[in-house]
């Protein structure tokens, strides 16, 4: 009787570990989530681009395609190398962030570059993120699987950024809780953006329909609203995105560069921060501070994103046009 209640304790004893483990592990993916928000939105803002163009009865149809391809970026090729990074390499986790932030400055950079009127594109760029050029291929198909080839590689580098990003926010810890976090981040993240794009890219149609079949005039009127407040909604959309980039990007950078040891940048970023809470009543004080590093960390991102400009524009993208070129 003594070895049975003795078995039912260790039972108990491992169904509260497990427990505590899943905690753990929810706890860790809901923080890690918080963290990759400036590229997520960036993702949503981005991937409509690239059913421009296309049948409305297809649009869906190559949203799932590009979806189903981002559940393969991230969980059958970047979960591997982040696990594999984890146990060999930690040291090059900062390292790869701090590139991964310094390529949404660059982004963001050149966004604002191009909404300035300034010219040329980045490495792989076609118009923006590395969507496909305004000259179409006459086939339909041949469009499609064109658009969601570029809309899959681009996916593929602002995954690669999240599950770093992800990766960063995990302590060291056995594999498997590591394995769990990235692929529920991969999943949720890709599940919100492409039902988030769907529904962007659907909504006209959803407007559309609402104007001509409503059989209330406030519903018709509502359908012609919403057909109308999309460009502006997209407009919106790409302008959040531009700056979470930004934000996202010079946050990385900085706090990399103080795990680096070079401490002098962040601290800059929260002292100047701090007096400009002071200067605000004590109640929006943890606001403000929130606000004013925001705002250091998105300069930074500029900052690092302009001086990449022509870098990438005269060097690296000649270089890319070239071993291109020699491929095909």
């Amino acid at each position: 009787m003594s070895g049975l209640l003795a078995l039912l304790d260790d039972v108990a004893a491992l169904a509260k570990a497990a427990a505590a483990s899943l905690d753990d592990i929810a706890a860790q993916s809901a923080k890690a989530g918080g963290k990759v928000a400036g590229v997520v939105i960036d993702d949503a803002a981005v991937t409509p681009q690239y059913v421009e163009g296309i049948d409305p009865k297809r649009e869906l149809p190559i949203i799932w395609k590009i979806a189903r391809g981002s559940f393969v970026n991230k969980l059958v090729f970047l979960l591997p190398v982040a696990l594999l990074l984890s146990a060999f390499a930690p040291w090059a986790i900062t390292p790869l962030l701090m590139l991964g932030g310094a390529y949404l400055g660059f982004e963001g950079a050149e966004k604002i570059w191009h909404a300035l009127g300034g010219g040329g594109h980045g490495v792989g760029h076609g118009s923006e993120h590395g969507a496909p050029a305004a000259a179409t291929p006459a086939d339909p198909a041949h469009l499609e699987e064109e658009k969601a080839a570029g809309a899959i590689k681009t996916d593929f580098i602002l995954s690669a950024e999240i599950m770093t990003i992800t990766l960063s926010t995990l302590p060291v810890d056995v594999w498997w809780k590591q394995a769990i976090v990235l692929a529920v981040v991969g999943i949720a993240i890709t599940v919100v953006v492409y039902g988030a794009v769907a529904l962007i890219v659907k909504a006209d149609d959803v407007g559309l329909w609402l104007a001509r079949n409503g059989r209330l005039t406030l519903t018709r009127a509502f359908g012609r609203g919403m057909v109308k407040a999309m460009p502006v909604v997209m407009d919106v959309l790409s302008a959040v995105g531009t700056v979470a980039m930004l934000w996202v990007g010079g946050s990385i950078i900085v706090h990399g560069l103080d795990v680096l040891g070079l401490h002098a940048l962040g601290e800059f970023v929260h002292d100047t921060a701090g007096s400009f809470a002071h200067m605000l009543p004590e109640t929006y004080a943890a606001a403000g501070l929130w606000l004013g590093e925001a705002f250091l960390y998105a300069i930074v991102g500029l900052v690092v994103g302009l001086v990449l400009l022509p870098l990438v524009s005269r060097v690296l993208s000649p270089l890319w046009s070239a071993l291109s070129a020699r491929r095909g």
